[in-house]
């Protein structure tokens, strides 16, 4: 169009547009920053701020430099092009141990916590477990915008990172099939948004998953290392993690490191299991990942106000009408007490509770996560969704913004 533009950016966003514009083969892109944020703000603070205010990164008034940028003649840097590309490094490392850790460390292929080192005898182990070849392309991945590239991963690399995340060779087929998704367990956003995944079926025996007393914490070896490979994975497959380009989170989120991975107490529930609900068969292994806010204990709503004789579908329906179901809806994690209490409320499936807590009219089709939805309840909460597990040593449950994303069969991955 032969006219001169500038982006005009919140400062805090500089690592990362440069990161952009390399990566689309223009490195040399002039761009104009400004403080931000710049919503919740009155006329008056962004005409002080912005308008009348200087660039935070040159200190320069941001009117006055914006000419420049606009009117200046392109120098031969400016107008150089060409893509960045990261180089994936060499297939091996040599050192000793701690040389190792500390160049994992330097490298950022970690989560800053001690990895297990990926010898090639480990890592030959760990594919013991799966009858897919370790060159088998297994995923793409994108931090969740155009600041990071899209990255593939193979077999081999979710095995390299199944071992640094201290994983048992059984595991591996859960970490395969979360891998297979594509979906980033650390996510752009300056949200901070999590990641989870409930697992169903006799696998969670096999493999020793927690859901009992503790079952959303991280007291179990499978829980904990499978939810922290998916990170791992997400790191050095998906080119996610990187604080300032490829991570956002302005507070951020303690539910990044390892996620939520729960196995549902399906011996203990009165409801039919999450993956049957969602159109599995019942004693299939399967594979169910959330995104979202997280969860925090139900104690934290005025709803849960304690006494003699509790109500507990009417504070689980209370605290719904209180969540902004827009982006995650609601999501209500309860011990097996909780569950039997609704179930004896006369609440025998989780779609009748549904339908009541969520206002919908018998049989209707659920509402998709969104305020715009009125069925004759408030207009928020948007999609629930019903997690059993946990102990029965007391009458306890958690709830917050997760929705569920994708359902996959762990079996294909053995």
């Amino acid at each position: 169009m032969n006219k001169p533009a500038v982006p005009l950016i919140l400062d805090d966003f500089e690592p990362q547009e440069r990161e952009v514009a390399a990566n689309l083969g223009m490195p040399g892109l002039r761009m104009q920053f400004f403080r931000g944020p710049v919503w919740g703000k009155t006329p008056a603070q962004l005409q002080k701020q912005i308008v009348e205010g200087n660039n935070p990164i040159t200190g320069k008034p941001v009117m006055a430099e914006l000419v420049e940028l606009l009117t200046r003649p392109l120098t031969a840097e400016e107008q150089r092009t060409g893509e960045m590309r990261r180089d994936a490094g060499p297939e091996t490392y040599t050192g000793t141990p701690e040389e190792l850790h500390k160049l994992f460390l330097r490298k950022r292929y970690t989560d800053f916590l001690p990895v297990v080192l990926p010898t090639e005898e480990r890592v030959a182990e760990m594919l013991k477990f799966t009858s897919h070849p370790p060159d088998k392309l297994l995923g793409r991945m994108n931090p969740g915008s155009e600041a990071g590239e899209t990255w593939t991963y193979t077999v081999k690399t979710a095995a390299i990172n199944a071992v640094m995340a201290g994983a048992e060779p059984e595991y591996f087929p859960v970490i395969l099939a979360l891998g297979s998704t594509g979906m980033t367990a650390v996510n752009v956003s300056d949200n901070g948004f999590m990641a989870g995944a409930v697992i169903n079926g006799p696998i969670r025996d096999e493999i020793g998953l927690n859901y009992e007393e503790g079952a959303v914490g991280p007291f179990a070896q499978a829980n904990t290392t499978i939810g922290r490979a998916w990170s791992l994975l997400s790191i050095n497959g998906g080119n996610c993690g990187k604080v300032g380009t490829t991570y956002m989170g302005t507070i951020g989120n303690p539910m990044n490191l390892i996620g939520i991975i729960m196995a549902e107490n399906e011996e203990r529930s009165p409801f039919q299991p999450l993956s049957v609900r969602r159109g599995f068969k019942k004693g299939e292994n399967v594979v169910t990942l959330f995104t979202g806010w997280g969860i925090l204990s139900a104690k934290n709503w005025a709803a849960t106000v304690w006494g003699p004789n509790m109500d507990y579908p009417g504070i689980i329906k209370e605290i719904y009408g209180t969540q902004d179901g827009h982006l995650f809806g609601t999501c209500a994690v309860l011990s097996p007490p909780i569950a039997n209490f609704i179930r004896d409320a006369g609440y025998d499936t989780v779609e009748k509770f549904t339908e009541w807590v969520t206002g919908q009219v018998p049989g209707a089709k659920r509402p998709p996560a969104g305020p715009e939805i009125n069925l004759g309840v408030r207009k928020s909460g948007g999609m629930f969704t019903v997690i059993v597990t946990g102990g029965s040593n007391n009458n306890y449950f958690s709830m917050g913004g997760m929705v569920p994303t994708q359902s996959v069969q762990i079996d294909e991955w053995r």
